[in-house]
């Protein structure tokens, strides 16, 4: 028995030797695939649950991990995440009008969207793009911005804070559109703040508002860095 026992194991030996002579370099990238998708997976459920996360379907206008690398569309990482659910809230209920968004926004459930805007929210944002250098008009952005007291709601960075959104770093074009609707009354404010303060701006007011705040690197502390 002991003997049997014996010629099995050496034949499985030689067969685990033959299968690497034959097949070493398919075993090793089968295992390197498999240790990179293990990887892969442990990087998603520590940075928020386990992959496919339905966040990431959003990535196609806000970039991946809500990172958006357009200047029409808005980068939700490291938005608050009490801006977040409430803009997607505001979609739904139709109080932020929207073709695109309204669709989307009505088929989620309340546990959906608290999902979202964690996980956005978690995220490490960057600017959505470079912005040519005109001192002129960043000069004036910076001006406007303080003496509109911007800060005292949006924070020190201009990374936002509760319900009020990210600026720093945002994409110019959308900036400006959105100052644009809020001084027209196309988009409201709850508070009817942004409205007020959009109200007193021109349209230069704006572009160089938005110019300043598109190159503003997003930083969540300390003060805010071109």
């Amino acid at each position: 028995m002991q003997r049997t026992l014996f010629m099995v194991a050496i034949v499985a030996v030689a067969a685990a030797v033959g299968a690497g002579v034959l097949y070493g370099r398919d075993l090793t990238d089968g295992m390197r695939y498999e240790k990179a998708m293990s990887q892969i997976g442990e990087a998603s459920k520590a940075n928020a649950g386990p992959w496919p996360q339905p966040q990431e379907t959003c990535f196609v206008c806000h970039g991946p991990r809500g990172q958006s690398l357009n200047a029409w569309y808005p980068a939700l990482s490291g938005q608050p995440k009490v801006y977040i659910a409430a803009q997607l809230h505001a979609f739904a209920n139709d109080q932020r009008p929207n073709p695109y968004m309204g669709p989307l926004a009505k088929g989620l459930t309340d546990a959906q969207i608290d999902a979202f805007a964690t996980y956005f929210a978690q995220q490490t944002p960057a600017r959505n793009e470079d912005v040519a250098a005109d001192a002129k008009l960043e000069k004036r952005g910076l001006a406007l911005v303080q003496a509109r007291s911007c800060q005292a709601c949006h924070g020190a960075n201009l990374m936002g804070k509760d319900s009020a959104a990210r600026l720093a770093g945002q994409g110019r074009d959308y900036l400006a559109k959105q100052l644009a609707e809020f001084k027209a009354g196309a988009r409201k404010d709850p508070t009817a703040a942004m409205n007020g303060i959009a109200a007193t701006l021109s349209s230069e007011d704006i572009s160089a508002v938005a110019h300043y705040l598109a190159g503003v690197s997003p930083v969540r502390e300390g003060i805010a860095a071109r």
